[in-house]
């Protein structure tokens, strides 16, 4: 079997779902057995797959989105057995999370597939899961907790009942005091009693074995331990200590050593918190430069801290003269490693040094919140280094993470379309980041309308600049050719005052377009061009343009390609970024897109290799990342409250495609065939001909193998597959689902296969000849909470009866021309039940009598609303020869 790593998907609905994919490196044998151990309770359906995950050995490598789950259920596991009186409590048992801890595991969650459905509700409900596992699975066990527990993880020792306590000592002359106490009963609410240790020597009196079964943590923490092996062997551990600070912080630098034994400690909040330590903090951005961009300079000042606290040089000198492991600073004791605060001074006077003579581009500061050693070249392991915003960056930063609080834009009176409230903030956050020189990428989920948000910001730039009397450069689109129809379409819809210029061959007919256009370029408000000519047409890469754009920008994930090489070369004043696809479920695809949006952001390939390398020890880095691209990125879901009121709940859209060459010519040859045969056919033979050329047009339209009858369906020769791959790839993307229909029994199978590779899981499909019996199993096998991602269906099977609410994508593959009819087989997904909002997405294409008959209908549509059935068939069959022949006419 090829080497495969197992990874958690977290899904729209919040379950957590487990994939094998191919591993980037041959992994252990250990690795290998943990995952397969996983996978198997996890597949079986049991319940114990998560108290595994959590119990699982930690030194044993994951994949780190399951690595993530794993510590999550490792942290309630590790709770668990510190659990007082657990053997006693049993089922009744609960393990507290606090907020901050929910916090703080949201915060270092790593770049996986469904990161952006994560939030605090659902790991509060995973948390509660495992108490609901745990609470079924020992009410089965007729033994001790310690042995069920053991039998998950032989090496976890529950808490017995000695417990280490260290409080400070304000009234006495040593600042701490130690003590250890026993638990003697457990009250009916589960509490229990604590008396000092040295009551255990007369309770257990002339009982050794149970004495020693009481001591047993405390032995083998000594094992580990020398301090509490000289409290044993001295006898003091029976009573009452002082200490000093020294010796405060000898006991607690081991505490992980006496809780792995099964002894609890209580001490004080302060230590609990996770000391830093010495810290250096370069603070920048207190006040606004005079010049915007990414190359800005910016001043920035260095502040030594030690746990939080600020102090200066000076005192920093004088504590190290006389720290011995714990200092009371400034009303509070922190912990200071000699050595750590030795190199912290040395680095503070470096960075005294720099700021006197120099400063940073805001790039550069913003990048070291990722590597905040690499100005002054210290080591992580030395110097806790951290970035800090003065007032005005803050303000700025902030306001990039909050649409809300930008300033309101107009995108010109001479735009036609109404922006939706969200439409609108996206507006507004592009046109500030454009007032900044910053980079941009909207990320908005598929249905929301980016191109429309896009269309409204290139209108307000050319409102500016009539205002002004100027003219800016001309902007570079670049996009899939799949999507020039759908381009061409929304501008003149929406913004027809726009000078666009589609630089594609199939749209100008020019064969050598720098000849013709370069001199002229700027004249133009846009060029759109495709991702193929922009590696082709080097002339584009030369020339300055106002922004670079790209949709569907995903086409540029992959650093290493030919694709990606060309379309980074292009250069602009500033370049925004679209994509419905969500940015952070892979690393490497993150840096590719930010190295373009805002070069150097991320660092260099190697600096980010070397930062994703040191995750897997240090997932605190994923905080970091996600504070440094916030600011840039701007994501909406269709399940957002901000966005969710503002919405149908039916968002219905045009999807154009295009004639492959292949089509073209058969579209073509068919057209000829009806020509000639036209004028030969009269009444009912006439209405025959029609009908049976409408379908074999459809046919052709799918997919040239259909018409043809041969087979095969390779997806370079149909437009509508191309298309198909790209909208199914973002759904596979979020893990959603969708139903695609079809009105011809014999695509769908085709159809599935070819979906099938692109969700990388079966699906099922649904025509007439489908016994009824079989049909239900099939709905519910889709309907269930296993992930199957998609349903193809034919039209007529599909109109009535069914409920598909899992899904909340809905294709039309080829159009019924009925809009009732496509109207009820849409409702099988928008209907009762359903929670979600429900893309539809119309496919047409582009030049074809599917077209032109799109156009008819809506035209008749918008001169009544009640469309009756075979509204669209009718208008044709009475058509004459001369309209007919101009209807299924290839029109580009």
């Amino acid at each position: 079997m090829a080497e495969q790593d197992l990874v958690a998907v977290l899904m729209p609905d919040g379950a957590i779902s487990l994939e094998w994919r191919a591993a980037e490196k041959i992994t252990d044998k250990s690795r290998q057995l943990l995952q397969e151990e996983i996978y198997r309770r996890f597949a079986d359906g049991s319940r114990s797959w998560r108290l595994f995950l959590g119990f699982a050995d930690r030194t044993i490598p994951l994949s780190p989105s399951l690595d993530f789950w794993r510590r999550f259920a490792g942290r309630f596991t590790e709770k668990l057995a510190r659990t007082p009186d657990i053997e006693a409590l049993r089922h009744r048992v609960t393990v507290p999370l606090s907020a901050a801890e929910l916090s703080e595991q949201l915060a270092c969650a790593p770049m996986m597939t469904g990161a952006e459905y994560l939030t605090s509700a659902i790991l509060t409900n995973w948390w509660k899961t495992l108490h609901d596992d745990f609470a079924a699975q020992i009410r089965g066990h007729s033994g001790s907790v310690a042995e069920f527990i053991r039998a998950y993880s032989p090496g976890v020792h529950l808490v017995g009942r000695v417990f280490f306590h260290m409080v400070e000592n304000k009234s006495g002359s040593s600042p701490f005091a130690f003590l250890a106490t026993y638990s003697t009963r457990i009250a009916r609410d589960g509490a229990s009693r604590h008396l000092p240790l040295k009551h255990a020597l007369t309770e257990y009196a002339g009982r050794k074995k149970e004495l020693l079964a009481l001591l047993s943590t405390v032995y083998r923490a000594a094992g580990d331990s020398a301090l509490v092996a000289e409290l044993v062997e001295s006898g003091d551990i029976f009573h009452p200590l002082a200490w000093s600070a020294q010796d405060a912080y000898r006991f607690l630098k081991e505490i992980p050593i006496y809780e792995a034994a099964g002894i609890l400690c209580r001490i004080p909040d302060w230590w609990k918190k996770k000391s830093d330590g010495p810290a250096l903090t370069l603070h920048l951005g207190e006040k606004k430069p005079s010049l915007l961009g990414m190359d800005t300079i910016l001043k920035f000042d260095i502040r030594l801290s030690i746990d939080g606290t600020p102090i200066s040089l000076t005192e920093a000198k004088a504590l190290l003269e006389e720290t011995r492991g714990l200092s009371f600073i400034k009303n509070r004791w922190v912990a200071v490693d000699p050595e750590k605060l030795k190199a912290a001074i040395e680095a503070y006077q470096k960075a005294r040094k720099i700021t006197a003579r120099e400063g940073l581009n805001i790039r550069d500061a913003l990048h070291l919140q990722l590597n905040p050693h690499k100005v002054l070249g210290t080591s992580a392991d030395h110097v806790t280094m951290g970035v800090s915003h003065g007032k005005w960056l803050a303000e700025i930063m902030e306001k990039l993470k909050t649409p809300d609080r930008v300033a309101s834009v107009t995108p010109g009176t001479d735009f036609k379309a109404r922006l939706r409230d969200y439409q609108k903030k996206g507006l507004n956050w592009l046109y500030f980041l454009h007032t900044l020189g910053f980079g941009a990428c909207l990320a908005d989920d598929m249905g929301l309308g980016k191109t429309v948000q896009i269309l409204a910001f290139l209108n307000r730039l050319k409102s500016d600049a009539k205002r002004r009397k100027g003219k800016v450069p001309a902007s570079l689109l670049i996009i899939p050719a799949s999507l020039l129809s759908n381009w061409e379409k929304e501008i003149a819809r929406f913004a027809p005052q726009l000078d666009v210029l589609f630089l594609h061959p199939s749209l100008t007919g020019v064969k050598n377009p720098e000849a013709v256009y370069l001199k002229s370029i700027d004249d133009h408000d846009l060029v759109i061009t495709t991702y193929a000519l922009a590696g082709r047409y080097l002339w584009l890469q030369r020339h300055k343009w106002h922004y670079v754009i790209l949709d569907e920008a995903q086409a540029i994930k992959n650093p290493g390609t030919r694709q990606t090489r060309a379309v980074k070369k292009t250069r602009a004043q500033n370049i925004i970024i679209m994509t419905g696809t969500p940015i952070e479920n892979r690393l490497s695809d993150l840096w590719s897109l930010f190295d373009f949006v805002n070069p150097g952001l991320l660092g260099n390939t190697t600096e980010f290799k070397k930062f994703a390398k040191n995750l897997d020890n240090d997932p605190s880095g994923y905080t970091r990342l996600r504070k440094l691209i916030r600011p840039y990125i701007l994501r909406r879901l269709k399940t957002d409250k901000t966005v969710i009121s503002d919405l149908p709940d039916k968002v219905e859209m045009k999807t154009y495609a295009a004639l492959s060459k292949k089509q073209a010519v058969l579209y073509q040859q068919l057209v000829r065939e009806i020509k000639a045969m036209l004028s030969e056919k009269a009444g009912i033979e006439r209405k025959g001909l029609i009908l049976s050329s409408l379908m074999k047009f459809k046919q052709i339209c799918n997919h040239p193998d259909q018409y043809l009858g041969t087979g095969g369906y390779d997806e370079k020769s149909s437009g509508k597959f191309a298309r198909l791959r790209e909208i199914c790839e973002v759904i596979y993307e979020k893990r959603e689902r969708v139903l695609v229909f079809t009105q011809f029994k014999e695509i769908t199978a085709p159809l599935c296969h070819f979906l099938q590779s692109i969700f990388q899981h079966e699906g099922c499909v649904l025509h007439g000849s489908i016994p009824v019996a079989r049909r239900k199993k099939i709905i519910d096998k889709f309907q269930q909470a296993a992930y199957v991602p998609f349903m193809v269906l034919s039209l007529k099977v599909g109109g009535v009866g069914l409920n598909l609410t899992r899904a909340n994508h809905v294709i039309h593959f080829d159009r019924w021309w009925n809009p009732a009819v496509e109207n009820q087989a849409t409702d099988r997904a928008f209907r009762i039940g359903q929670d979600k909002k429900v893309v539809v997405h119309k496919f047409v294409t582009r030049g074809t009598v599917e077209e032109k008959i799109d156009l008819m209908l809506e035209k008749k549509m918008k001169l009544s609303d009640d469309v009756i059935p075979g509204t669209g068939e009718s208008l044709i069959t009475e058509m004459s020869d001369d309209e007919l022949v101009d209807l299924v006419s290839f029109s580009l």
